[in-house]
């Protein structure tokens, strides 16, 4: 019987998905809501599972981990892609990864949540409606505002198709740019810096790699009006954290949304939850039932798959 950890369901998601009882005679399902408080926990929580089902870059899978699991054999992630996973070490140690389908519209959903709920002062107005209040802000049309695309692959394309629906220009920068399907949308490529001086709100949909570690700092945030808004759906680290909580706090811009973060969960004392200017959501931007339905039922397949020698969505190891 294969041992199977399901690591960072917070929301207890499998079991809900995932009939446990039709595989009572081939798995042995462990479920992990929370997060381990460090590798010497996770090692010592996972050193019998032969197989790990895993959400894309909750828990860092590592060198030092997987060298501590000799019976890992099989690692399931959401995604086909997963910067968590030391993919090296996994194929020296000829262990098996297969990833999942994944919807990317919720993302592009949760991006214009966060920025309609900047550009109407909605955490302000929902706070103060339960506290008795009524119309204590005054908010901004999208309308003829520039929104600046700080990548313009799918999830960025979806978020400059709905820009344009609210009468929006949209403008977009990245290193590798499609100046053609860029031209198709409508969209008006620019420099970064011409970005940042122009846009209304910025909003950043770029895959993490090294080169765009800190890609907003300091420097970047002082370009941007004083009346922006930065959006940021897809990694924490892509913004310097302490850079933008010193703009937050000295309102060099006018605010930021937020679902990413450099260390998740957020802790509970973080300075970004004490700051008004700031709309927080606790990454959720691919957390929905369609998608959890995707990753559960097709890690289960995958699993399926590999015990039969026929693996299926496998994750090339180069």
């Amino acid at each position: 019987m294969i041992k199977i950890a399901v690591l960072d369901d917070y929301q207890n998601a499998f079991q809900q998905i995932v009939d446990q009882e039709k595989y009572k005679d081939k798995f042995n399902i462990k479920i992990f809501n929370e997060p381990f408080v460090d590798e010497k926990e996770a090692i010592v929580e996972l050193e019998d599972f032969e197989a790990l089902f895993i959400m894309r870059e909750r828990t860092p899978i590592t060198k030092e981990l997987i060298e501590s699991l000799p019976k890992l054999k099989y690692i399931m992630t959401s995604g086909m892609r997963n910067k968590a996973i030391d993919l090296e070490t996994v194929k020296k140690k000829n262990i098996i990864v297969c990833g999942t389908e994944i919807n990317s519209n919720p993302a592009a959903e949760v991006t214009w949540a966060l920025i309609l709920g900047l550009y109407r002062n909605m955490k302000q107005e929902i706070e103060n409606m339960f506290q008795g209040y009524w119309q204590t802000t005054v908010g901004y049309e999208l309308k003829n505002k520039m929104l600046g695309l700080i990548g313009l692959g799918k999830i960025g394309t979806q978020v400059a198709k709905i820009a344009k629906a609210f009468g929006m220009e949209v403008c977009a920068w990245s290193e590798n740019l499609n100046l053609s399907h860029a031209n198709e949308l409508g969209v008006l490529p620019m420099s970064k810096e011409d970005l940042l001086k122009n846009s209304d709100i910025i909003s950043i949909h770029l895959v993490l790699g090294e080169r765009y570690k800190n890609l907003i700092t300091k420097k970047e945030l002082s370009m941007m009006k004083k009346t922006a808004y930065l959006i940021n759906t897809s990694r924490g680290p892509i913004i310097n954290e302490q850079d933008l909580i010193e703009a937050l706090k000295d309102e060099k811009i006018a605010g930021a949304g937020l679902d990413v973060y450099d260390k998740e969960p957020l802790p509970q004392d973080h300075k970004l939850r004490f700051l008004p200017n700031a709309l927080l959501l606790p990454h959720i931007g691919y957390v929905t039932a369609e998608n959890y339905s995707i990753f559960y039922k097709q890690m289960i397949e995958n699993l399926i798959s590999c015990l039969e020698g026929k693996p299926i969505r496998n994750i090339s190891i180069t």
